[in-house]
């Protein structure tokens, strides 16, 4: 009874493998320019794929060379209807690496899944996959994470830089030393762009290391990444990261679009100013000038002789109270050579700090309001 209560359970372990996602083409070969159909089954519903042809890879082996042996600019995505299947041609084109190919289809966002299968292009070379370098294999014992902050210079658009942190240990039979990883970034919907990075050390079988590799953007990138790590043609972890917009772009750009028209205004402005007194100081000059001619125009009038004579009785018959000396002061008073003949209806100024010919309105008490 015991045994067989235990038979159900192969069946149950065995569920999760006919759920995995499946691969299927419309043709096993085609040559550059044709196309292919690619059927998937058993995917995420709604799920947004893309499916590569890529070359020095095997439906067992994966892509060994990553996404950069694949052909890459002819790739297409799609997604997943709600049954989580699709339908969609794939042109052909020749990968950047020989054959054995394959046509590579994988998640772009969410829950990673994959599914390769075997496709030949041809008219491609074909070669042999390359042999793995020592018998060491690494797994990843611990979460990866990103060390590291931004800086001012990161504020204005520099670079982002990170550092990855993880743990690895050698699960292999040979030790591992030197070993080149693959650090990958990968924006949106695109395709990480994988760089080589190479750790100093040597990770013995059955132990553990402690490795850190530098990651960086490009300069004024922002928004979510995924920072993916690969060994051995396998992606063994992936980290997201999210970059701050580099606010301080912004900044001078608005602070550079106030200044601008602000200088050039204040620039116009000195130039106004500038211009401006010299047309004032010009016409100053004119109107003093004009007027200087005016006077030298106007005609000198003088008196008939017997109106100078009857102004000079009237004078001594009415004196000027206001030139008169003070009495007791011992001032001479004006004598005959010092009186001078004056219109009916203008009098000298008698202000002895007064400018020659100035001609001012006679008063009540001139001499010509006591001779008439």
């Amino acid at each position: 009874m015991l045994g067989v209560a235990l038979l159900p359970w192969p069946a149950a372990s065995a569920a999760p493998e006919a759920d995995e996602p499946t691969v299927t083409l419309s043709a096993s070969q085609a040559g550059k320019g044709g196309s292919v159909t690619v059927k998937g089954e058993g995917w995420r519903p709604g799920a947004l794929l893309m499916m590569l042809i890529c070359g020095q890879s095997t439906p067992g082996e994966g892509v060994v060379g990553g996404t950069n042996a694949c052909a890459n600019s002819e790739g297409r995505a799609v997604t997943a209807g709600k049954d989580g299947a699709f339908r969609k041609k794939l042109p052909v084109a020749e990968p950047p690496e020989p054959c054995p190919c394959v046509v590579h289809v994988a998640t772009v966002t969410g829950e990673k899944a994959r599914a390769d299968t075997a496709f030949k292009v041809a008219g491609h070379p074909v070669k042999p996959l390359p042999e793995q370098a020592g018998g060491g294999r690494l797994s990843v014992l611990s979460d990866t994470r990103l060390e590291g902050s931004g800086s001012l210079l990161t504020w204005f658009g520099a670079p982002p830089r990170r550092t990855l942190v993880f743990t690895v240990g050698n699960v292999g039979p040979a030790p591992l030393k030197d070993p080149v990883f693959q650090v990958g970034t990968s924006h949106g919907v695109f395709a990480p762009q994988w760089e080589e990075r190479q750790w100093r050390g040597t990770v013995a079988p059955g132990r553990k290391a402690r490795i850190e590799l530098p990651v960086e953007l490009s300069a004024g990138a922002h928004g979510d990444y995924l920072v993916s790590l690969k060994f051995g043609g396998k992606v063994l972890a992936e980290q997201p990261w999210g970059v701050g917009r580099p606010w301080g772009v912004t900044v001078f750009w608005l602070l550079l679009c106030l200044v601008v028209p602000a200088a050039v205004f204040r620039l116009g402005m000195a130039a106004v100013d500038r211009l401006r007194p010299r047309r004032r100081r010009a016409g100053g000059r004119h109107r003093t000038g004009r007027l200087a001619e005016l006077t030298g125009l106007l005609p000198k009038l003088r008196l008939p002789r017997g109106a100078v004579a009857a102004d000079g009785k009237g004078r001594h018959a009415a004196p000027d109270t206001r030139t008169r000396p003070a009495v007791g002061s011992g001032a001479p008073g004006p004598g005959p050579a010092e009186r001078t003949t004056a219109l009916p209806w203008f009098t000298p100024d008698t202000d002895p700090g007064a400018p020659a010919g100035r001609l001012s309105a006679p008063s009540d008490n001139s001499p010509t309001k006591g001779n008439t």
